[in-house]
């Protein structure tokens, strides 16, 4: 761990839901925006928490710690009246071909509050614009489409009908309204089966490993592009 002690936390007198709460005293923290006009940026942060730096690993450390103490801690996130956020990893960050910097986990996870949906991950690195690949909530779909008497013989199928792929866009619309145009998905692609460890598409906490999902379904993908 780059820090040795947590940096922030909510309390039962002052607490904000989707924060991880102020930041303890002597502690600081500061976001670093790319663009003035970003809503988040990355979180660097300093105090007695802070390792000195990598054990013989001097270029890393320099990488990591500015000469001002500041820790990158390469977390996306905003510090709103004084409550942080974290939203989501520099890392995953998408960059558009056109430049646009797209946090995608904040997006996914509201797509996800919809009941038909199962799992979504965005991609659109050095693309045109963004696509989402979205795992239905088959108990939700199924039923749907049993009471709008649809007839399949496989899950697969049911996915290549056009009404069903009609009403999965439907929901995913719902959950994207009012996103700025350049993070709005642009086209949407069903998947049958959700990711797995197995495949080699979550970590063993479960979250996305975004670049291994573009690689899996990479035909499928560029044909979204290609349309």
């Amino acid at each position: 761990s780059s820090t040795c002690l947590p940096s922030a936390a909510n309390c039962p007198r002052h607490s904000r839901l989707g924060s991880v709460g102020r930041p303890f005293e002597g502690v600081g923290v500061r976001i670093v925006k790319k663009d003035a006009r970003d809503q988040a940026g990355e979180i660097l942060t300093r105090g007695p928490h802070i390792m000195k730096g990598y054990f013989n690993k001097p270029q890393a450390t320099a990488e990591s710690i500015d000469a001002d103490a500041w820790f990158y801690t390469g977390d996306i996130g905003t510090l709103e009246d004084g409550f942080l956020r974290i939203t989501d990893r520099k890392k995953d960050i998408i960059v558009t071909a056109g430049g646009k910097n797209i946090a995608p986990q904040p997006i996914e996870n509201q797509v996800k509050t919809n009941k038909y949906v199962s799992q979504a991950v965005m991609i659109g690195d050095r693309r045109k614009f963004p696509v989402l690949l979205v795992v239905p909530n088959w108990e939700q779909l199924e039923k749907w489409a049993k009471i709008k008497e649809l007839i399949w013989t496989s899950r697969a199928q049911l996915l290549t009908m056009p009404t069903v792929q009609a009403k999965m866009e439907k929901e995913v619309r719902k959950q994207t309204e009012g996103l700025a145009s350049f993070e709005t998905p642009k086209k949407i692609a069903l998947l049958e089966h959700n990711f797995s460890i197995e495949r080699g598409e979550l970590t063993p906490t479960l979250k996305v490993k975004r670049r291994v999902v573009d690689q899996q379904y990479k035909a499928l993908i560029d044909s979204l592009y290609a349309e």
